[in-house]
């Protein structure tokens, strides 16, 4: 249990750090700027999917969607972007 969390946090870390990155690209194109600002933007809003009044999945919605959306974005970057930042496409 433990070493799944700890893998989950290497790669939300190693992601988040790659998106940012991307974002101070000279060539970032403009709409991975407005996808990490919708990224974040959901993750500091009070509105959720799921009310994080809810327990447990109040906060595995954010814990889950926000991930998926950071390696959406990166999974879209241009292959110059991708390459001056230092990302390896995963198979």
């Amino acid at each position: 249990m433990f070493k799944r969390i700890a893998l989950f946090w290497t790669i939300l870390r190693t992601d988040a750090h790659y998106l940012w990155r991307a974002l101070r690209h000279r060539s970032a194109p403009a709409w991975l700027k407005a996808g990490a600002a919708l990224v974040l933007l959901y993750l500091i809003s009070p509105i959720d999917l799921v009310p994080d009044v809810i327990p447990v999945f109040g906060v595995m919605d954010d814990l889950i969607l926000v991930p998926l959306a950071i390696r959406f974005l990166l999974d879209r970057l241009p292959p110059n972007v991708s390459a001056d930042v230092g990302r390896t496409r995963r198979i």
